[in-house]
C-alpha cells in the first residue's frame, strides 16, 4: 500500500528514534565495560593494528606473515572474550541491540520493506482510523447469521459473500459499495467487517459518519480558527485513503452545501479510483430527492448497490438478552 507522505514520515521518525536510542544505549554500555575492564581498550587497539597489518601483508604478497598475524589475532580475540566473560559480559554486549534484528531498525532489508515496517503501517492505519476498538468486536469472526431467517438469511449470506469478494478483488478492481437497509439491519457491522480485513492487509481505511464528513469538508471550504482552508490539511485522508466509509448518509442535516460537497467528494474519489463504501437508511428515491439526480446517477454507474434485509437487530438483541 502506498503510504501518504505524512504517514511514511511518521513511521520513519519512529525508526530514527529507535536508532538514536540504540546508539545511546551502546555508548553507555561500552563506557561502562571499558571502565570496568580497562585492559579492553588496549586490546581493541592492538586488534585494529594487527588487522591493518594483515591487510598490508595480503597486498604485499607475504603469506607467511599473513598466517602469523591470523594466529595472533585469534589469540587476542580469545583473550578479549575471556576478559568480557570474567566481567559478566559477552561479545554481543559490544554490539548495538535492535528492536528488529532483521533490518537493524532501518525498516528495510535491501530495497524491500521489512516485516516490522509492514506491521508498523497496519498499526498506524488502525490508530488513524479510530476503529481499533470497534473492529475487535465487529468483524467476520463475530458476525452471526442467527438474527436472520428464511429468505432474509439467504439474502444476507449472499451479501456477505459479495463483501468477501469485494475484499478479495480490492487490489485488482476499482469498486464502490452502497449498503441500504432499515436501521439496525447490519450495514455498519458489515462495513466494519470489510474495514478490518482491508486494514489487516495494510490498506488505509477512514470511517466517518455523514455528519463528521460534512463537518470536515466545511472546515476545508470555510477554514477554521487557524485560517486553514486546505481539504488535505483539514482531513488529509478523505480523498486519498484506500477506502472511505461514509456511514449513515442522510442522517446529517442536508442543505445545498452538503449536497454539492457530497457529489464533489464521491466524484473526486471515482476520478482517483479510490474505493468508497456508503451506508444509508434511505431508499434510492429518498437519496435522489436529497442529493440530486446527478449524484444518484454517479452512484448507480459506479457503485454496487445492496439492500440488507430484516428489521432492527439491536432492538431484537435488547429484547432477547436484556442488555
Amino acid at each position: 500500500m502506498p503510504l501518504m507522505n505524512t504517514q511514511y514520515e511518521a513511521i520513519m521518525r519512529t525508526y530514527a528514534s529507535r536508532q538514536a536510542k540504540n546508539r545511546r544505549e551502546l555508548e553507555e554500555r561500552l563506557t561502562k565495560i571499558q571502565n570496568q575492564i580497562p585492559l579492553l581498550s588496549s586490546l581493541d587497539a592492538s586488534l585494529v593494528s594487527l588487522q591493518a597489518e594483515q591487510v598490508r601483508a595480503s597486498i604485499n604478497g607475504h603469506p607467511e606473515r599473513q598466517n602469523q598475524l591470523k594466529n595472533e589475532l585469534a589469540q587476542l580475540r580469545r583473550k578479549r572474550q575471556s576478559l568480557l566473560e570474567a566481567g559478566g559480559y559477552t561479545l554481543k554486549d559490544l554490539e548495538p541491540s535492535y528492536t528488529c534484528p532483521d533490518c537493524q531498525d532501518t525498516g528495510y532489508i535491501g530495497t524491500e520493506k521489512c516485516h516490522c515496517f509492514l506491521q508498523a503501517e497496519i498499526e498506524l492505519i488502525y490508530h488513524q482510523s479510530h476503529l481499533k476498538e470497534i473492529l475487535a468486536q465487529e468483524n467476520f469472526h463475530t458476525f452471526s447469521y442467527s438474527w436472520y431467517e428464511g429468505e432474509d438469511l439467504e439474502i444476507m449470506k449472499h451479501h456477505v459473500m459479495d463483501a468477501r469478494l469485494f475484499i478479495e478483488a480490492f487490489d485488482r478492481e476499482f469498486q464502490n459499495l452502497l449498503l441500504l437497509g432499515a436501521v439496525g439491519t447490519g450495514k455498519t457491522f458489515l462495513s466494519n467487517c470489510i474495514a478490518k480485513e482491508l486494514m489487516d492487509t495494510g490498506h488505509s481505511v477512514v470511517y466517518l459518519t455523514a455528519f463528521q464528513l460534512f463537518q470536515l469538508l466545511s472546515k476545508a471550504v470555510f477554514g477554521n480558527d487557524y485560517g486553514d482552508t486546505s481539504p488535505q490539511q483539514a482531513y488529509p485522508y478523505i480523498l486519498d485513503c484506500d477506502l472511505l466509509i461514509i456511514d449513515d448518509l442522510g442522517t446529517e442535516l442536508p442543505n445545498s452545501f452538503t449536497v454539492s460537497q457530497f457529489f464533489l467528494c464521491i466524484n473526486e474519489r471515482i476520478l482517483r479510483r479510490k474505493a468508497t463504501l456508503i451506508s444509508s437508511n434511505l431508499d434510492m428515491e429518498a437519496l435522489q430527492n436529497i442529493y440530486s439526480e446527478r449524484t444518484l446517477s454517479r452512484i448507480i454507474s459506479s457503485y454496487t448497490i445492496r439492500k440488507l434485509p430484516g428489521t432492527d437487530i439491536r432492538i431484537r438483541k435488547k429484547l432477547q438478552t436484556g442488555t
